[in-house]
């Protein structure tokens, strides 16, 4: 539990949707009336942002009537956005109080309530029926968990047979160990990351089958590269979430995160996989 309280601690600042809300009019936009693109900057929680979430969205094959799963849903971005390409139903977990709210504001706002719902709750212990869901997926998340075992069967039991599972997530690399602060966490006593091998066996041991896997470090840095240009032209970075998030400490934690891809102390993976039976 005090593991839980401190990761909640490092994402949960106050006053989120006040500062979303001034964000917003900064950029010209009314705060009670956002569209889908002027939030994507903000509502993206994870590496390359909306960029990403586009990314997994075509590797999956979503109908209208299936029940999505978004573990660690944050504010609700990839949330709305899956609902809104695929028509389908969407409901996220997470752990932070704060995020839920925000997120159920954002979705009323943008008329989503009856696809998008989210719920507080640990993805260890999710209060949802054996076989509730068609799919799920989760964008760095696992880095905070450090029971994968645990993660893994518990997604396994909420996913229908031949369910699928996408993961989009950060693993450990072979070069030194990371510096802190990151955007996931503010020391490494809240970053459990895992190498892609322990992953893979990870997911095979509990009863899922790896249909696609690739590294995406290339994307993550071609991705920085074009956001440092947009800053040096006197722009907005595209990805505006972390510094939405994490105030003054969003610097610092960016930067480590990015020395982290470009140094191989880790290496961001996305991967697709199908609950076997």
């Amino acid at each position: 539990m005090d593991t839980d309280r401190s990761i909640t601690d490092h994402y949960s600042r106050g006053n989120l949707l006040e500062r979303l809300n001034a964000a917003l009019a900064d950029d010209g936009v009314d705060p009670a009336h956002p569209h889908f693109d002027t939030l994507a900057p903000y509502d993206q929680f994870h590496g390359r942002g909306l960029e990403a979430t586009q990314e997994i969205a075509a590797m999956l094959q979503v109908a209208p009537a299936d029940h999505v799963l978004d573990i660690g849903s944050g504010i609700g971005g990839p949330a709305r956005y899956i609902a809104q390409r695929f028509a389908c139903r969407v409901t996220g977990i997470d752990l932070t109080a704060e995020f839920c709210e925000v997120a159920r504001h954002l979705t009323q706002l943008l008329g989503l309530t009856s696809r998008v719902d989210f719920e507080l709750g640990d993805a260890l212990a999710m209060p949802f029926a054996d076989a509730a869901f068609d799919g799920a997926y989760s964008m760095n998340v696992s880095m905070n968990i450090a029971d994968k075992t645990a993660l893994y069967g518990e997604i396994r039991r909420v996913l229908k047979p031949g369910g699928w599972l996408l993961l989009s997530e950060l693993a450990l690399g072979p070069g030194a160990p990371l510096d802190y602060p990151t955007p996931w966490a503010a020391s490494a006593s809240t970053s459990f990351l895992s190498t892609p091998a322990e992953t893979r066996r990870g997911l095979a041991a509990a009863g899922f089958e790896v249909v696609h896997w690739r590294d995406t470090a290339g994307k993550f840095k071609a991705y920085s590269a074009r956001s440092r240009a947009m800053v040096e032209r006197g722009e907005k970075p595209p990805h505006r979430a972390v510094q939405l998030i994490h105030g003054g400490n969003a610097p610092l934690a960016m930067k480590n995160s990015a020395l982290g891809v470009a140094e191989a102390r880790i290496i961001p993976l996305e991967i697709l996989s199908r609950k076997r039976g």
